[in-house]
């Protein structure tokens, strides 16, 4: 019914209208898009036939953004580090290039936290990003750029990486789905810094969207060949899983409780689930939750099977350059001087700390793996946990400091490679998303996918920003 050219020139309006608030497109290729789209429209005026198109490009015409610590030819690949700011992409990252190749069409690149290793997307680099739902908000990190500018509707799908929550945090601080794929499908090359070592097992690269029907078709095109580990095209019987339910992590000595409009939104949830499908939701305590964070930082730092160490995040944020000394740069950043953030200066310092009792950390390393276990046990062929996504409501700009921990409720599934999908459950009493992870064993993707757009319909899903 409209031009591919009507949608994509309705998309960069958009953008040019809400991102000098929002701030989340840091640099954008509008005058090539529009370019893109002259060509969709000269392919479909020429009319090779409508299932050959959909066969061949399954994402023909579709407005997308890109998480900046992706390569996409032409734009820049810092990751919100200073001395890369005259870093340009010269190729695309493998999954920006198999969804330009499926026809989709970037409209630019999107902010995160310096180097991709905290839950608020600012730096110094391009600055702040802002929640569209109330802008004194975090957008989350490191795809916060992706989850703002989703939400604004400014964008149809987002390219976001997952190590510690980086998609599902932004996805639920921002109301829109997110989905972190079973670990190894989805290849993760192109994106900087990308991992090394044992952190190969716990990056995770996927899809954003506003509807819960658009992750399943970017999924296939992201995953490529991976795909077939999936099991996308089996039908789902909600009435046939076995859903679990677990409210919070059993009490974290490091992490905030639970906030009361989360815990009722699950509620609502399982009642749901209870009511309509008929099934019965079983409540759970895995005992070893409790220690996610620790757990999760332990795995982190640990060796590879080839005993290769765990590279360095003070390395990285002197990109070989001179290494960085993190009590120095604190000092730095207490007089204005230095060119990194707090948060990132905090995470050098902790690093070192992490080390220091080895024994401590090797039993760590071990309970995850009997936690993997018993978690897959626990869910088996047919089981769906639901689990809280965070803490609390999208905190306020630069309180993450205080609370630096609280994305222990989604980095631990990194940790255990399971699939999880973010499922937005509306906006709270302060007009805020609120929202629940769908966690399924590895290679069960398609269970948790089917549950989101089941959820949505029930719960509405995606609320545009000022509408209430």
């Amino acid at each position: 019914q409209v031009t591919c050219i009507e949608v994509v020139e309705a998309y960069v309006e958009r953008i040019k209208e809400v991102n000098p608030l929002i701030n989340a497109v840091v640099k954008d290729r509008f005058e090539e898009a529009l370019q893109e789209a002259q060509q969709v429209d000269k392919l479909l005026s020429e009319g090779p036939g409508d299932d050959y198109l959909e066969e061949k490009f399954p994402l023909l015409g579709v407005p997308i953004t890109v998480k900046e610590a992706f390569s996409l030819y032409g734009m820049p690949n810092t990751s919100g580090l200073v001395n890369r700011r005259n870093v340009i992409a010269t190729s695309d990252a493998t999954v920006v290039s198999r969804l330009k190749q499926a026809g989709a069409i970037p409209l630019g690149v999107t902010n995160c936290s310096e180097l991709c290793m905290w839950y608020e997307s600012s730096n110094r680099v391009y600055g702040r990003t802002n929640n569209p739902y109330d802008l004194q908000r975090i957008v989350g990190g490191s795809s916060g750029g992706e989850g703002s500018v989703l939400a604004a509707a400014c964008s149809v799908v987002g390219v976001g990486s997952d190590i510690g929550g980086s998609i599902r945090m932004p996805a639920f601080f921002n109301g829109v789905f997110g989905h972190k794929p079973t670990t190894g499908v989805v290849p993760n090359d192109g994106q900087f810094p990308n991992a090394h070592g044992v952190r190969t097992s716990y990056l995770c690269t996927g899809p954003m969207c506003r509807y819960a029907e658009d992750l399943e078709p970017v999924l296939r095109v992201m995953a490529g060949p991976g795909v077939s580990k999936l099991k996308l095209n089996e039908k789902v019987s909600l009435e046939k899983i076995k859903f679990h339910c677990m409210d919070h992590d059993g009490g974290s000595i490091f992490v905030s409780p639970v906030d009361k409009e989360i815990l009722l939104a699950q509620k609502k949830v399982v009642e749901h689930l209870e009511s309509d499908l008929g099934v019965r939701v079983q409540r759970v305590a895995i005992h070893k939750m409790k220690y996610s964070f620790q757990i999760w930082s332990a795995m982190m730092s640990s060796k590879d099977g080839e005993g290769q160490e765990a590279q360095r995040f003070t390395d990285l944020l002197g990109d070989h350059g001179k290494p960085v000394w993190p009590l120095w740069e604190l000092m730095k950043w207490l007089v204005g001087m230095s060119s990194h953030t707090l948060p990132a200066i905090a995470l050098g310092l902790t690093e070192k700390l992490v080390n220091l009792n080895l024994s401590g950390k090797a039993k760590l390393v071990s309970m995850g793996k009997s936690l993997q276990e018993e978690m897959e046990a626990l869910l088996g062929p047919d089981g769906v946990l639901l689990y809280p996504s965070h803490p609390t409501i999208a905190p306020k700009h630069h309180s993450p400091i205080c609370m630096p921990f609280n994305f222990a409720y989604t980095a631990i599934f990194n940790v255990l490679g399971l699939p999880v999908t973010q499922c937005p459950l509306g906006l709270g009493s302060e007009g805020l998303p609120l929202g629940i992870q769908l966690v399924a064993a590895a290679y069960n993707d398609h269970l948790t996918l089917a549950v989101a757009q089941y959820l949505e319909k029930a719960f509405g899903g995606w609320v545009l920003p000022g509408k209430v």
